[in-house]
């Protein structure tokens, strides 16, 4: 058995052993024997980003590690078959990182897996494009086009789909993008269904709002399958925990065409497990790995890649 299987499996074989409470004490000790500088980062960075639960040890509050608990307690049998499913060590490595990281707070593990040979999304070795039909749900200011456009080429696409809901920035998406063609700009959310709902404005950054049943500013909602006629080739999808809705409303073209799928899976605590369960349930047969461009402390800007083999 190589080092990364049997790590992976000694920290199975530890969780299942233990109840819900057991994980829970745990990971609150081994985080409360963290320094106070690095408690109180951590727990600035969860307030800014609500997405996780809360923590404020001073005042008792463990909610967030409680629900990673939870997690790793409940979804132990969807992460060995995510484990068994990951088509590559990097990935497989990764997944026992973000995992132990959040049991043990193991940043070294964390570190060691970043991506330092490929930029967010567009890994060489296992993302092929040419004559690609792009969607970019969560476009933002046209950061992951540009960086498409400048690994793959002009020439490797027919149309690109981009869509943002922030007005601003859908303003300056389109002046960045102003001098390529067959680019369509969509300002829409992007759902399992059509209407109508509202933007929760991020107080750090506008690539960080997210949407809800309510609100003052409105936006459009649509779905890939009612919105694009045409196949798809290519879906990235970064809109802050709403993917699981978005792949539900593009089921057909996940069906149909196949698209390769390059997915954020870290907005909540399980969208690591289910986004790879929903698309393999909608369609067998993509093959799955996990790529992370975050840091080392906390798992973030990981990114889940299927590409469909039959």
């Amino acid at each position: 058995m190589n080092e990364i299987d049997k790590k992976f499996n000694e920290l199975v074989q530890n969780l299942e052993r233990l109840s819900t409470v057991d994980i829970f004490y745990n990971i609150r000790h081994k985080y409360l024997s963290l320094s106070d500088e690095l408690k109180n980062s951590l727990e600035d960075f969860l307030k800014k980003f609500n997405y996780w639960g809360t923590l404020d040890y001073k005042n008792n509050d463990f909610s967030e590690i409680y629900e990673k608990a939870l997690s790793l307690k409940e979804h132990l049998n969807d992460y060995v078959w995510l484990y068994q499913k990951l088509a590559d060590y990097r990935s497989k490595k990764l997944l026992f990182a973000i995992l132990n990281n959040w049991y043990q707070y193991d940043f070294d593990s964390l570190g060691s897996s970043k991506e330092i040979n490929f930029s967010d999304y567009f890994d060489l070795d296992i993302v092929k494009c040419e004559e690609e039909v792009f969607v970019d749900l969560g476009a933002y200011t046209g950061d992951t086009i540009l960086n498409y456009i400048n690994i793959y080429g002009e020439d490797s696409y027919k149309k690109i789909y981009c869509y943002e809901i922030t007005e601003e920035t859908f303003s300056l998406l389109k002046h960045n993008l102003l001098d390529y063609s067959n680019i369509e700009f969509r300002r829409k959310a992007v759902s399992d269904k059509s209407g109508v709902m509202y933007i929760n404005p991020s107080s750090v950054d506008s690539s960080a709002n997210t949407i809800s049943e309510e609100g003052s500013i409105e936006v459009v909602t649509t779905t890939l399958d009612e919105d694009i006629f045409e196949p798809i080739t290519t879906i990235k999808m970064d809109i802050e925990g709403a993917e699981q809705k978005a792949l539900i409303g593009a089921k057909n073209h996940i069906i149909n065409d196949k698209p390769k799928l390059l997915l954020s899976v870290y907005h909540n605590n399980e969208d690591l497990w289910k986004i790879p369960r929903m698309v393999e349930e909608m369609c067998p047969g993509y093959n799955f790995y996990l790529r992370n461009h975050g840091g080392s402390v906390f798992p973030t800007e990981i990114t889940l890649i299927g590409i469909y083999g039959g």
